[in-house]
């Protein structure tokens, strides 16, 4: 399916489904997500947003309802967590140019995330970080882009690690990505 006839499909949306266009393939799902996923998400865009006010950054951060769009490749994703630096058009509803994507791994989304968004989100020339984050244990798995290329592969294990992202100098504690859904 072609974006321009998503976008169309989306006003008939019922409000409970979530639906996203993954390379012109229509995905729906329920919205609804176990609370630690939630708290996740939320802690890592809080721990994003403050580093990013501090520093002064053009960089923010929105989470799981605005939309990663793309019309060369057929795509409207709800990414969990989504970092766009520079300006967005006001009243935007989605961009099409982020520097970060996050998504919090469930056994029902684990292998899209993993395979079916990567495939999408790799072509993304703006993108610099892809990070998947395990949602019952302190691991996460990130995917670098270096000189322009998908060369950078790290697996992060452990509340005493650190989350990294060079290019937006931004570091986030896994014991801070994890604050009240892990017992520490």
């Amino acid at each position: 399916m072609a974006l321009d006839d998503f976008e169309e499909l989306l006003a008939d949306k019922p409000r409970n489904e979530r639906w996203e266009l993954i390379g012109g393939r229509v995905v729906r799902m329920m919205v609804g997500a176990r609370w630690e996923h939630a708290r996740i998400v939320q802690n890592i865009a809080l721990g994003l947003e403050v580093g990013f006010r501090a520093k002064g950054s053009s960089c923010q951060t929105f989470t799981e309802t605005f939309y990663m769009k793309s019309k060369t490749l057929e795509a409207a994703m709800l990414p969990d967590v989504l970092v766009v630096c520079g300006d967005i058009e006001p009243g935007a509803t989605s961009v099409e140019n982020p520097t970060v994507l996050v998504e919090v791994l469930s056994p029902g989304t684990e292998a899209r995330d993993r395979f079916e968004k990567w495939a999408v989100y790799q072509q993304l020339a703006s993108l610099q970080h892809y990070v998947l984050v395990a949602r019952d244990r302190p691991h996460l798995e990130i995917f670098d882009r270096i000189e322009g290329r998908w060369s950078g592969y790290r697996v992060i294990d452990g509340l005493d690690e650190v989350l990294d992202l060079s290019t937006i100098q931004a570091v986030l504690p896994l014991r801070d990505i994890y604050f009240r859904v892990l017992s520490v």
